[in-house]
């Protein structure tokens, strides 16, 4: 059967002779479930590609602690040459020194400067320098990062939680369901969808590109139903519940869209393993005319109900 299938995908980038067995290869959130090890220490980090794409929350707890590192830091080189090279500064009292001379180094990397508290003599002048410098290329490089978060589009479309095999037309199709949540308008959005499933006992795995319904629309508006029609031509064909899920099957999506408020495209993924299938059930219609005007409920996406297959 396999070498009669149309789509047939000779390399996906995934790797055909894997040894992995129940383990998914694309995480539900799009992350590739890869972990790279025995890498050189600087090669482990990519600090703009970080502090892009972590949490907000992360960022600025980040952006925080950098802040008081620096001001620590400099602090502790105005008491170590003398706060007496700061005017302003008349405690004998270090940790009192250190607080006035903590907060003075705030207004200098912030080029904020009150007045009252100034650098006398060379080397206070030379530190003072250096760390307004310094300053200006950390906020410079702060604004531009917090610009980069703003401005990246991210995609938001989600998906529902499961798929379902389940009639379409006279034959039966595999269905899942996805939705914009947000206000934001898509357009040109195209679906792809690849089946990954072990060939043998050795472990070896074939992908196959699934032909769907409609590979692509205009507007999403509402909510779309993506079919692949299990026909003759499908690797699905005659291919039960047990049979895919001993295929250790993976369904891995691809969503290409252009997004009106970024105007550039942006890419989403997903995937489905065999026991995220749901055989025999379909998706409830989930959009309703009201006041003039459509509706569509995404708190009932996953919602589905029991139905007899072809």
């Amino acid at each position: 059967m396999a070498d009669n299938l149309k789509g047939k995908i000779k390399e996906y980038g995934l790797g055909t002779k894997t040894s992995y067995d129940g383990h998914r290869t694309l995480n539900k959130d799009g992350t590739f479930n890869v972990t790279k090890t025995n890498r050189p220490f600087l090669e482990r980090f990519n600090f703009f590609h970080s502090l892009i794409s972590m949490p907000w929350w992360r960022f600025f707890v980040i952006i925080l602690i950098g802040y008081f590192v620096i001001n620590i830091f400099f602090a502790g080189l105005y008491v170590w040459i003398g706060v007496e090279n700061l005017t302003g500064i008349n405690s004998s009292d270090n940790a009192k020194a250190f607080l006035e001379a903590f907060f003075f180094s705030a207004q200098t990397v912030t080029t904020l400067g009150y007045g009252r508290v100034a650098p006398i003599g060379v080397t206070a002048n030379i530190v003072a320098a250096i760390e307004s410098m310094l300053g200006l290329l950390s906020f410079a490089l702060a604004t531009g990062m917090v610009y980069g978060r703003f401005s990246k589009p991210r995609p938001k479309i989600k998906y529902s939680s499961h798929a379902v095999v389940a009639p379409f037309k006279a034959i039966n199709g595999f269905m899942f369901k996805i939705v914009n949540p947000h206000e934001n308008q898509l357009l040109d959005v195209e679906a792809n969808l690849t089946l990954s499933m072990k060939k043998d006992d050795s472990g070896a795995r074939d992908f196959y590109q699934l032909e769907l319904q409609i590979p692509k629309v205009i507007f999403f508006p509402y909510m779309w139903t993506i079919v692949h029609p299990i026909e003759e031509t499908s690797p699905l064909f005659n291919l039960d519940e047990a049979c895919v899920l001993e295929k250790d099957a993976e369904f891995i999506v691809s969503i290409k869209a252009f997004d009106e408020s970024f105007s550039q495209h942006i890419y989403s993924r997903s995937s489905y393993k065999a026991s995220e299938i749901k055989w025999g059930e379909k998706f409830v219609y989930t959009v309703k005319s009201e006041n003039g005007g459509m509706i569509v409920d995404v708190g009932r996406l996953d919602e589905t109900e029991k139905i007899n297959l072809n």
